[in-house]
């Protein structure tokens, strides 16, 4: 599904992606895609990012992980009292 990204260009940039599309026989749109692609490649290329290591690295926290258990679980159960009694 396509979305609406609005933005403002500096003219130069507006009259360059209009000439990109003309040579390459193309839409405007097409060539903001291609570009944006580009760039995320190269950028990719050049840094070394672990998509693990960004998500599923992400638990960094000063207590163990039981003290994050027994909070929660102690949370759960004062809400649990508090709604039967």
């Amino acid at each position: 599904m396509n979305k609406v990204f609005s933005t403002r260009l500096d003219e130069s940039a507006i009259h360059r992606i209009g000439v990109l599309a003309k040579t390459l026989g193309t839409t405007q749109k097409a060539v903001i895609e291609m570009a944006i692609h580009t760039l995320a490649e190269k950028v990719e290329a050049t840094q070394a990012s672990d998509v693990w290591e960004l998500t599923c690295g992400a638990w960094h926290r000063d207590e163990p992980p039981e003290t994050t258990v027994q909070q929660a679980r102690e949370a759960f159960r004062n809400s649990m009292q508090r709604y039967h009694q």
